[in-house]
């Protein structure tokens, strides 16, 4: 989640890009740096942990000034949150420096390539290597500034933005996208780099976004862009025309909705390199957890809190049918209070959007102390989580600024059904057919998405009909029901109206006793065809539906595309797209996420920041 702010042109830079920075604190940061070249070309740079006052009030003892420059705001993954490991890093020459965002997945053997060669590394991180690499490549082929920089970072592996300047270069600074965004701002005689459009909005509305690999060349007369072998590109322009504030939110009224609308891109971006489509295999990142302990996995725990509890649940189903496993969910909160029974052949999943979650933390210590290997899933990479577990998924998700998570929990269900396939895949569960099957399904989830968001017009609709009422009652069975958890989730965070989530079996005993004429009930109740489990569950479910109209409910049904059956008996209907059992939960949550949306905001609460809630839990 680091920021980048990059400018050449005729203003003062130190206040544009502080600034920029100042519009990234979003995305969270634990150090900022600064780096900026005058008119006799030395190169100056100003760095502090912490927060961008510390930056700032390091820039006031020692001012600097110039036409052109790069600052960011880091995220400790590589090496700790230190004003020496903060950005920007520079060369031996100390002309050359480099701001990023990404990883540098092969900077360990650059490095050591690097250190034969001569040259001395002064902080733990990854970014520093690109610094030096482009040096080298200078001195050892002759090069200039633009082709070194093209060559180094051809050499490079991962994903990575980046923004460099030097000394040698006056008034030129160097974009690259390899991954994670890159947009640069068009002025009169300026020009921008930044890794979102609020940092330069008050600056410019032209605005173009760099395609994957791509080099866009910065100076104070011309911008140009070229792809990573040279060859000449044509950029994208666009205007802006949202106002600053609004612009930080792409144009959407809230953030929870820029969020919701955002779950196709997160979906695709957790998914993407991680399967084959060819033959359906699973590949996960490295980690500290070898195949053989994998299969060696006697049962699986899994502890998270919230939103991230109810994707464990999910995850639980998945785990189960695909690979076979015994899965046990605990809230995190709760897991070291029972005295757990754990042993080495146990895996313990713990699940955070934050990665910084007191509860979760404190459940993966514990399940520690026993021997268990941990994996993460977490939207934060270097966030506490991900460096004290044995290994991550990332989910890919983007910051979340909305307090009400919504595709984090998509993003974290894709992760865990990843997971599955992976373990059900190396234990032999799963031939590769259905893994063909299972890929296919995951690649045309982001559409399907798209498709009900496209829809969302039937929710703003039902919002006008129940954002009066008191009470709602939400329904699911098997893996449903986590869905029913959620949506009931949502809409008490946002609107501050009561409402639970019930397996649908359970009505019976008890939850029947609340029906009548004034009570709204959310039945999750989809199907896969041809899958006899899912049509046992469906029909089911169809009992508890009837069972809610004799008593007069009011019945709103989630029902996959084509229902023949639950929708004649359902007061209002919303259909999703046809896809497998186990992925039904990420589209059937799209309208629940909506519904809450929509009436909260016609109850003129604060969607983004509900009362009494915080984005990350970090007490217990």
């Amino acid at each position: 989640m680091c920021g980048i702010v990059g400018y050449v042109g005729n203003k003062q830079v130190v206040p544009v890009i502080i600034e920029g920075l100042r519009k990234l604190e979003y995305r969270g940061y634990d150090s900022a740096g600064i780096a900026v070249v005058d008119e006799n070309h030395d190169l100056a740079i100003r760095r502090a942990e912490g927060k961008l006052r510390n930056l700032e009030e390091a820039i006031r003892l020692k001012p600097l000034d110039g036409t052109y420059g790069i600052g960011h705001t880091r995220w400790a993954t590589h090496g700790r949150p230190t004003e020496e490991n903060a950005h920007p890093h520079r060369d031996c020459s100390g002309k050359i420096v480099v701001v990023h965002n990404g990883i540098i997945e092969n900077y360990l053997p650059l490095k050591e390539m690097l250190r034969e060669k001569g040259h001395e590394f002064k902080t733990e991180t990854d970014t520093e290597i690109v610094a030096h690499l482009i040096e080298d490549i200078i001195n050892t082929d002759g090069l200039a500034f633009e082709p070194a920089v093209r060559k180094a970072v051809q050499q490079l592996r991962g994903i990575f933005a980046l923004s460099i300047i030097s000394a040698d270069e006056p008034d030129t600074i160097i974009a690259v996208r390899e991954g994670p965004p890159v947009v640069i701002g068009l002025g009169d005689g300026e020009f921008f780099v930044a890794s979102d459009i609020p940092a330069i909005l008050q600056h410019t509305r032209d605005v173009f976004y760099l395609g994957e690999k791509e080099i866009a060349v910065l100076t104070k007369d011309s911008v140009r862009v070229t792809d990573f072998d040279g060859n000449a590109v044509e950029p994208k322009q666009q205007r802006i025309t949202w106002d600053p504030i609004a612009a930080e939110k792409g144009g959407f009224k809230h953030f929870m909705l820029k969020e919701i609308y955002e779950q196709p891109r997160a979906v695709r971006d957790t998914v993407k390199g991680r399967v084959s489509h060819e033959t359906g295999k699973v590949f996960l990142d490295p980690m500290n957890i070898s195949e053989e302990e994998f299969k060696s996995i006697r049962s699986i725990k899994v502890a998270a809190c919230g939103t991230s509890w109810h994707a464990g649940i999910a995850g639980k189903y998945m785990i189960e049918q695909l690979a076979r496993v015994p899965v046990e969910v605990d809230y995190a909160s709760e897991f070291r209070y029972r005295d757990p029974v754990l042993s080495e052949d146990d895996l313990l999943i713990v699940i955070s959007q934050s990665g910084e979650t007191a509860d979760t933390i404190a459940a993966m210590r514990e399940a520690k102390q026993y021997g268990c290997k941990v994996l993460a899933v977490c939207n934060v990479f270097g966030s506490m989580i991900t460096r004290e577990a044995d290994g991550t998924i990332l989910t890919h998700a983007g910051p979340e600024i909305g307090v009400a998570s919504t595709k984090a929990f998509t993003s974290q269900m894709i992760a865990l059904y990843l997971f599955a396939l992976y373990l059900g895949q190396l234990r032999g569960k799963i031939d590769q057919e259905e893994a063909k099957f299972h890929a296919q399904e995951l690649a045309e989830l982001p559409l399907k998405i798209e498709h009900l968001l496209n829809d969302a017009d039937t929710i703003e609709d039902l919002s006008k009909e129940f954002f009066r009422v008191q009470d709602f009652l939400y329904l699911g069975r098997g893996i449903n029901f986590p869905v029913a958890l959620e949506g009931a989730l949502k809409l008490k965070e946002i609107s501050y109206i009561h409402a639970e989530g019930y397996p649908a079996g359970e009505m019976k005993h008890g939850p029947n006793a609340l029906i009548d004429e004034k009570l709204p009930v959310v039945i999750i109740n989809t199907r896969e065809e041809g899958n006899a489990g899912s049509e046992l569950r469906y029909e089911k479910t169809h009992s508890n539906i009837v069972e809610v109209k004799s008593r007069d409910g009011i019945i709103v049904s989630i029902l996959t595309e084509g229902d023949g059956m639950s929708s004649k008996v359902s007061d209002h209907v919303v259909e999703i797209p046809k896809t497998s059992d186990l992925l039904a939960p990420i589209l059937s949550i799209v309208p629940l996420q909506l519904l809450a949306y929509n009436i909260a905001v016609r109850r003129g609460c604060d969607v983004d920041q509900p009362r009494n809630l915080a984005k990350s839990v970090t007490v217990e």
